[in-house]
């Protein structure tokens, strides 16, 4: 088994309030230096068997058509390797882009 990560944040273009709102409170909560702030969703997915073409198709799938809403989201698929290092597969908008979408 193995665990793939599919990250999930709002388009630069679309506004982010509960960023904003973070990025605000830092300040005096004695956080300084930080000039932004964007707020997302992490989905931890375990896959049985090989993480192979057919299942990183099937996640990819998953993600673009139940985990992010495309229209104002954009996402990542990455492998979680044994080492604890990331291998990005691919990025959503890097898809829809290839796709014409």
């Amino acid at each position: 088994m193995a665990r793939v990560v599919v990250d999930v944040m709002l388009k630069p273009e679309i506004l982010d309030p509960q960023g904003q709102a973070v990025q605000r409170a830092l300040p005096r909560l004695g956080f300084e230096g930080i000039s932004d702030v964007r707020q997302g969703k992490r989905f931890e997915l375990t896959v049985e068997g090989p993480v192979d073409d057919t299942a990183l198709a099937r996640v990819h799938e998953l993600a673009r058509s139940f985990l992010a809403n495309t229209v104002i989201e954009d996402f990542t698929v990455k492998v979680e390797t044994e080492d604890g290092t990331d291998v990005l597969v691919d990025s959503g908008a890097a898809a829809a882009k290839a796709a014409g979408q």
